[in-house]
């Protein structure tokens, strides 16, 4: 599908979608949980649907009813012996240490870009824990027969914290006791915070947190789990940063449906958006923020690297050079992000500049008329979109359906803003 970007001033109020990595640790949670979940305000992105498919191959039954979905679960037991990730990096790597609970060989395989995402780890780790593992060179398809048993180890959490989500999850599930995960290197620590937050909301076993190096479950089992947990899944600050960044700088706008008390680590945009001069009202049901006088800001993405495409959307507008830290977190993305992103704003006329684990960007006044290029990745899309709506004339932008991963109503939700969009076939 290619995108036609017209340059629009955005004018209204709109909602953030749901939260996708929400949505799908809570499939994960309602699949553990033995008994009934209600999913209020569910995801629907790509990855979302992925989650719902797995859960079913493991075991889980799905209602879905209109915005409500009901799952029932009795725990892990497959009725597949494959499950498949989609594109979802967070599926793949949360939901393998969960599957392998079952005593049955089940094989994991994937799509698109996920096929090319290392996935070492399991290799590395699952055998400590009398899983055996078999992939294709640290690459999609896995195959892997349990039961997994939670023993003390330690994994690195340099490349994604989503892989000790995905063990933390396990070793709740199967009633890990007196043993300790510990952690070198941990990265986004904010969504081990999310999964630690959703493993109490769903009455599951809870680990220590020791200042994030170790994780250890004690012998205790806890409180009893309600038969029916009914949880609300939050927007998402990931999909909200781009609305936010296009009301900054070229609209009116009013987002609603972000929680100021979320452990997301995306919230962080509002930290951004204050250190470019953006003028914003913040209360606890919305965020009012327009046009401003952007200038250079400096800031460490290290632990929210989601934020790196909204962010040089926004540093394009910026007075002055923009130093975005954390380079290092974009290479096993759904493209090579640093690159991409230096690559397609660059044909907007937008210099890039990659110095070690710095990206550095040069602030103009206007982008160049140009064609874009997704490149299969969802935030590449979302970010060229934005920048698009203050360029000096339309912009196409190639394979633009990526976005349906994340936030597949965006397009939608820019022209309820009042932005002049035309979607055709390639």
């Amino acid at each position: 599908m290619k995108a036609t970007i017209y340059p629009s001033t955005l004018q209204g109020t709109v909602a953030a979608p749901a939260s996708k990595s929400a949505m799908q640790r809570a499939c994960a949670a309602a699949l553990i949980h033995k008994g009934r979940t209600i999913l209020h305000n569910p995801g629907v992105s790509a990855d979302d649907k992925a989650a719902l498919d797995i859960i079913q191959q493991l075991g889980a039954s799905v209602i879905i009813n209109n915005e409500i979905i009901q799952i029932e679960s009795a725990g892990i037991n497959p009725v597949s012996h494959a499950i498949h990730c989609g594109e979802s990096g967070l599926s793949v790597r949360m939901f393998t240490s969960i599957a392998a609970l079952s005593k049955e060989k089940i094989s994991i395989t994937g799509g698109g870009s996920l096929t090319r995402r290392p996935l070492h780890f399991f290799n590395e780790v699952l055998p400590q824990l009398s899983v055996e593992c078999i992939s294709q060179n640290g690459l999609l398809p896995l195959t892997i027969q349990g039961p997994l048993q939670p023993q003390n180890i330690t994994v690195d959490g340099s490349l994604s914290s989503q892989f000790l989500t995905g063990l933390l999850f396990a070793y709740s599930a199967a009633q890990a006791t007196d043993v300790t995960i510990s952690v070198t290197n941990l990265n986004s620590k904010p969504y081990v915070d999310l999964t630690l937050q959703m493993l109490k909301q769903f009455g599951l076993k809870v680990p220590e947190n020791n200042q994030y190096q170790s994780f250890y479950f004690d012998k205790e089992v806890g409180e009893t789990t309600p038969q029916t947990i009914d949880y609300t899944v939050e927007g998402d600050w990931s999909g909200g940063a781009f609305l936010l960044v296009a009301g900054a700088i070229n609209g009116d706008i009013v987002v609603k449906g972000l929680d100021l008390f979320s452990v997301q680590a995306d919230k962080a945009i509002l930290q951004a958006l204050n250190d470019a001069g953006a003028i914003m009202s913040v209360t606890e049901t919305e965020i009012s923020i327009q046009k401003s006088v952007l200038k250079a800001f400096h800031f460490n993405a290290t632990h929210c690297p989601d934020l790196f495409p909204p962010l040089v959307a926004l540093a394009s507008f910026c007075e002055g050079t923009t130093a975005i830290e954390g380079v290092h977190r974009l290479t096993h993305k759904e493209s090579n992000r640093a690159l991409t992103l230096q690559e397609e704003f660059g044909k907007m006329g937008v210099m890039i500049n990659l110095q070690d684990d710095v990206m550095l960007i040069e602030g103009i006044k206007n982008i160049q008329r140009t064609n874009v290029h997704s490149r299969h990745d969802h935030r590449i899309a979302m970010a060229c979109a934005v920048a698009a709506l203050r360029a000096n004339s339309e912009m196409v932008i190639d394979e633009a359906e990526a976005i349906n991963k994340s936030y597949p109503n965006f397009y939608q939700h820019l022209k309820q803003l009042g932005a002049s969009i035309s979607l055709s076939e390639n």
